[in-house]
């Protein structure tokens, strides 16, 4: 019975693309968590940043493994980011 129980977990090796979306989604969490708590404010360039540059890793990581529900999530957070990051040269001009 032991045997039969070991020989059914498989350990699996983590792939680039499983690296690359952690480094992504840990980049949205900890913008997250720092404006949860109020270290940073949503409004901040580093928690924008963070965003744009995470949603961006993350977005890379769905293309890889090519689940298409996440692309899409993951560009909108990024594209709307990116604006975020752009609206003040924007007011500029």
């Amino acid at each position: 019975m032991k045997m039969l129980i070991l020989s059914q977990i498989k350990t699996q090796n983590m792939e680039s693309s499983d690296i690359i979306g952690i480094a992504g989604v840990s980049l949205l969490l900890i913008a997250f968590f720092l404006n949860l708590f109020g270290i940073i404010d949503k409004e901040t360039r580093l928690y924008i940043v963070l965003n744009f540059v995470g949603a961006g890793i993350a977005c890379y990581a769905s293309v890889l493994i090519n689940f298409m529900p996440f692309v899409v999530l993951e560009a909108t957070w990024s594209l709307v980011a990116l604006i975020a990051l752009l609206r003040p040269l924007i007011k500029k001009v």
